[in-house]
């Protein structure tokens, strides 16, 4: 398991990309490629409602660390995996469902007892390059990353600066 350190949280404030507050511009836009990775209950019912739903999403019934209302509630999904991952960590549970559901077929709905917030990472560096990942900026919006290159040194740079075996877990994740 890896652990976010105090020191390392205000790294997470800059998005990795362009915000959009419309899911149907931020499908449209630029390096919104596939496979497509949602992170984030808001971020992943306003890609159902557009009739585009991910080929992975990670929820966790929270937005901002309160319960996500009805409206939203209504419009996720079952979970096809369920995981644990406490509060500001990536366990290799959460690391094991990415890796699994970005090998299915069929869009697969991670559900995350605990939190989902640092799935971005690992998604980042386990979504092949052309894909995408989305997650949510908290008051602000959605952060559509394109999975490039660039984008993936960033993520392994957060990823390996977290505690913990950051080698073991870059290692499983640098192999896809």
């Amino acid at each position: 398991m890896l652990e976010l350190p105090d020191d390392l949280r205000g790294a997470f404030k800059e998005p990795f990309g362009p915000l959009f507050t419309d899911a149907e511009r931020l499908l449209d836009a630029d390096g919104a490629g596939r496979p497509l990775v949602a992170v984030g209950d808001v971020v992943t019912a306003h890609l159902y409602a557009t009739d585009h739903p991910p080929d992975v999403a990670l929820i966790d019934g929270h937005t901002e660390r309160e319960r996500v209302d009805d409206s939203v509630a209504k419009r996720l999904p079952d979970p096809d995996i369920e995981v644990s991952n406490p509060p500001a960590t990536l366990s290799s549970d959460l690391i094991d469902a990415l890796l699994d559901a970005l090998d299915r077929e069929a869009p697969t709905v991670i559900g995350v007892d605990g939190e989902e917030d640092l799935a971005a990472l690992p998604a980042i560096l386990a979504t092949p390059r052309g894909g995408a990942v989305v997650y949510g900026q908290p008051g602000e919006g959605m952060v559509l990353v394109p999975v490039t290159e660039e984008t993936q040194a960033r993520a392994r740079d957060l990823l390996g600066r977290m505690t913990g075996d950051t080698d073991a877990v870059l290692a499983r994740l640098d192999t896809r």
